[in-house]
């Protein structure tokens, strides 16, 4: 039996599995996010860790077990989001910049001469999205903090990091796939490049080893959980998503819908080019291995809008039975671009936009333009990805909108391809556990989670082709302002 973390965006979850992947205990704890300026969001580092660890205490309760009972720990997260903290103390010196936030996009822009060279090297656009700006902006805006950290007096990661640091009381480590997405490793030699470094104003002192995502990040501290206990793998919550859904060769790709959606379709082992804005990044397993990547920045966040923003339903669960309610959206057109978009159009300036509303409109047609713009989105990642030669023949989904039964059909529809639901959505934690069992020995390769339903495309071509249509009117029309 195996903890798996799955540290996330909204909440803290940790999850005990067995070696058939059957979940015995659960625990989860909400994560509060403060945006302190319009595009900034930041979490409270300090939280981050103490969530984690009370969500783990609370699985291994809820199984019943003790920490004695596992063979370790394993470790998904969120990715982009960047900790800096003291070296001596294990204090924060800045909230933590959330992979969601824009504050960097003036910073990105001066360096866009450097685009072509970012993406060569690291394989990702060169966005406020990553997390490298993050880091240069933090040391630019906390008094002191340039010269802390040239003195080496200062640590800096993605969260995995942060946890490691903290549950092994000071090792500085990081796993393949999350340095991937920092715009400061170089994909193809698995090392921080010193001229990224330079680019971006990020001293490499500052960041962690890179190990491979199987590779064993020492052992958690007896005094959190009774026992010292080994931390087996890590993997940034995507690709741990990918090897939960046993794609470990070219051809399988999996979409997650969470907070935003991520697509990601593996490669096998030589990188990826892509023409038309995927992201080229590490996969988990096999260790040396690709994918590609498209990236939706509000996925069901747009129903966290609807529920907190808007009050229009109580629950996010809701919004499956109002969407239902109307046969269509009645030509509303809702495209979330809250934050900017993100693949494959990489438009940072580009805000939320609504419309088609006429006065017969309704917050029912509103949540069912919601629902649709999650699976537009997807589209439009789907759409790039066969450009790039990598059309996909069946979607692979997961996260906690892959429940709704309408949006699943939606995303059929609109697609034109099958869409196969797991019968366990825990595929993040899942997929972090895999990878730890096998790094033991303890499971060979990844087995595919079985699928629970596979929702068909219904929609005819032609009236699949008017709806792309529409949708990417919308698209035009957020991003001319």
């Amino acid at each position: 039996m195996i903890l798996a973390l799955d540290q996330g965006t909204t909440s803290s979850r940790a999850i005990v599995f067995d070696v058939l992947g059957r979940p015995l205990g659960f625990g989860q704890i909400e994560l509060p996010q403060s945006y302190p300026r319009p595009g900034w969001v930041e979490h409270d580092p300090e939280t981050i860790w103490s969530t984690q660890l009370d969500a783990a205490r609370r699985a291994l309760l809820e199984a019943r077990l003790a920490a004695r009972d596992l063979v370790g720990i394993a470790i998904a997260n969120q990715r982009e989001t960047v900790v800096v903290w003291d070296r001596a103390t294990g204090h924060p010196i800045h909230p933590a910049i959330v992979w969601q936030d824009r504050r960097t996009a003036d910073r990105c822009q001066e360096l866009s001469s450097a685009a072509e060279r970012v993406r060569q090297v690291s394989g990702l656009e060169l966005d406020p999205y990553v997390s490298a700006a993050k880091i240069a902006w933090i040391l630019d805006h906390v008094e002191g903090a340039r010269a802390r950290a040239e003195r080496g007096e200062l640590a800096a990661g993605t969260v995995d990091s942060w946890l490691i640091w903290r549950l092994t009381g000071g090792l500085h480590i990081t796993d393949r796939t999350n340095a991937s997405r920092t715009s400061l490793m170089n994909l193809e030699a698995r090392r921080w490049d010193t001229g990224l470094c330079e680019l971006f104003g990020v001293l490499p002192n500052l960041m962690p080893e890179i190990r491979g995502s199987s590779a064993g990040f020492g052992a958690a501290r007896a005094e959190w959980f009774g026992v010292g206990l080994p931390i087996l793998a890590v993997a940034g919550d995507q690709q741990a998503a990918l090897a939960g859904h046993g794609a470990d060769r070219p051809g399988l790709a999996k979409n997650t819908y969470g907070t935003g959606c991520f697509l990601l379709a593996h490669t096998g082992s030589r990188r990826p080019r892509s023409a038309h804005r995927m992201l080229e990044t590490a996969a988990a397993w096999p260790s040396e291995s690709f994918a590609l990547e498209g990236a939706v920045f509000v996925g069901g966040a747009a129903v966290q809008w609807l529920r907190d923003g808007l009050g229009a339903i109580e629950s996010s669960a809701e919004i499956e039975a109002l969407a239902a309610s109307v046969p269509d959206a009645a030509g509303v057109r809702f495209v979330p671009a809250f934050v900017g978009l993100g693949a494959p159009y990489w438009d940072p300036e580009a805000r939320g936009t609504i419309v088609g509303l006429t006065r017969g409109a309704t917050k029912a047609h509103l949540a069912r333009a919601t629902l649709e713009s999650i699976a537009h989105q997807t589209c439009d990642v789907l759409e790039a990805m066969a450009a790039d030669g990598g059309a996909v023949a069946e979607l692979r989904v997961d996260g906690g909108a892959a429940a709704n039964d309408l949006l699943m059909q939606m995303q059929a529809d609109l697609a034109g391809i099958p869409v196969l639901r797991p019968a366990m959505l825990e595929t993040t934690a899942w997929g972090a556990a895999a990878l730890g069992l096998a790094e033991i020995g303890s499971s060979s390769g990844l087995p595919p989670l079985p699928v629970d339903r596979v929702f068909e495309p219904r929609l005819s071509p032609d009236l699949r082709a008017s709806a792309r249509e529409a949708w990417a009117s919308a698209v035009r029309q957020t991003r001319a302002g």
